[in-house]
């Protein structure tokens, strides 16, 4: 997989709390061009990345943060 075969888009929600704009919700989206023989490998990090991801260890609990990918086969 090529470096411009990957993009991420991310979007977020501020919101007024107890008069202090806080980040309160993050989404992610992955989109990977891949062979379909990568399908499998791509699959099994989306499952497990995020236990081994350090920002999204310092913020779960703390931020609503969801994530999906979008896969395009490339041949």
């Amino acid at each position: 997989m090529k470096v411009e075969d990957l993009r991420a888009e991310v979007e977020g929600d501020v919101e007024d709390q107890e008069g202090v704009l806080r980040i309160a919700k993050i989404r992610l989206t992955y989109r990977f061009r891949a062979a379909p023989a990568d399908r499998p490998k791509i699959d099994r990090a989306l499952e497990s990345y995020a236990q081994a991801c350090p920002a999204w260890q310092s913020v779960k609990g703390c931020i609503d943060c969801s994530w999906k990918a979008e896969i395009e086969d490339r041949a």
